[in-house]
């Protein structure tokens, strides 16, 4: 199913996004306002595929000359085997860019820049660090490698425990790993991410407050609501605080420098990014 919008025209570079559900995504405005600042011919469409279908789906923006995708919930995971996915990608175990400028298609995972450059952006140093990553899941996974590759010391707290062991013998090196009773190394820590939807739904933070502290940087996956109670906690305690448009917005800065070849206009798509939260 696709999402319409702007009509294409002879020559011009179609992107896009595949998932189910699309239609809120604030991947569009974001990529347009890019394509608009750099001069670039281009659109951002959305499409919502039979997930029984998906490799047909695939084959077929192949076929029309869409030049890349990203890809999101519930096919993360699926396009895998369909790409030839780079390293990172593979060690993660999850596919969101697809170029199709090669054959087969190239499928990368921005979401791990999208955290080490959001970090980057906001002043956070990571290499040496001591970190705790709250989540072992999917966006867990990436936070846990991007930190670990970053010369980062990583910790996984993971409601199960064996999920969290699972990924800190996946990431390797000297990851280790601890149910939430094990957040309370947050206390002597350099650097926590929230990396599961805690927060989103409720006014509910992850982490106790009173394992926050003024020489900790957090850094919160969740982006709506922009302000988690994470990130108030953090804040009163005089922490740095990172919110989760930033990862959001540096992995579609990824996705767009690697789908053009151009550096990405970061102050054109983090204001259009912002301007819909």
């Amino acid at each position: 199913m696709l999402i319409v919008g702007t009509p294409v025209g002879s020559g011009m570079q179609v992107f896009g996004l595949i998932g189910n559900p699309v239609e809120h995504s604030l991947s569009p405005p974001m990529h347009e306002a890019a394509y608009e600042a750099v001069g670039l011919d281009a659109r951002y469409v959305t499409f919502e595929p039979d997930p029984d279908r998906l490799e047909t789906a695939l084959d077929g923006a192949a076929a029309l000359g869409v030049s890349g995708l990203n890809v999101t919930i519930p096919f993360k995971q699926d396009v895998f085997d369909l790409v030839e996915a780079d390293d990172l990608a593979r060690r993660i175990g999850a596919v969101n860019t697809i170029d199709f400028s090669t054959d087969p298609p190239r499928g990368y995972n921005t979401d791990a820049a999208g955290v080490t450059r959001a970090l980057d952006h906001n002043g956070v140093a990571v290499e040496g660090a001591d970190a705790v990553v709250v989540g072992a899941g999917g966006a867990g996974r990436a936070v846990a490698f991007a930190l670990a590759d970053a010369g980062t010391s990583v910790h996984v707290a993971n409601r199960t425990v064996e999920r969290a062991e699972e990924l800190a013998a996946a990431v390797g090196g000297e990851t280790t790993a601890g149910g939430l009773d094990s957040l309370e190394r947050v206390r002597e820590a350099d650097l926590l991410v929230n990396a599961t939807s805690v927060g989103m739904e409720e006014d509910a933070s992850p982490v106790p407050a009173e394992y926050l502290h003024g020489d900790l940087a957090v850094m919160d996956a969740v982006y709506a609501p922009i302000e988690t109670r994470l990130l108030r906690d953090a804040a009163a305690a005089g922490a740095d605080t990172v919110d989760g448009a930033w990862m959001l917005l540096f992995q579609g800065v990824e996705a767009f420098e690697r789908w053009t070849g151009h550096e990405a206009p970061v102050e054109a798509m983090n204001e259009a990014l912002r301007a819909r939260l």
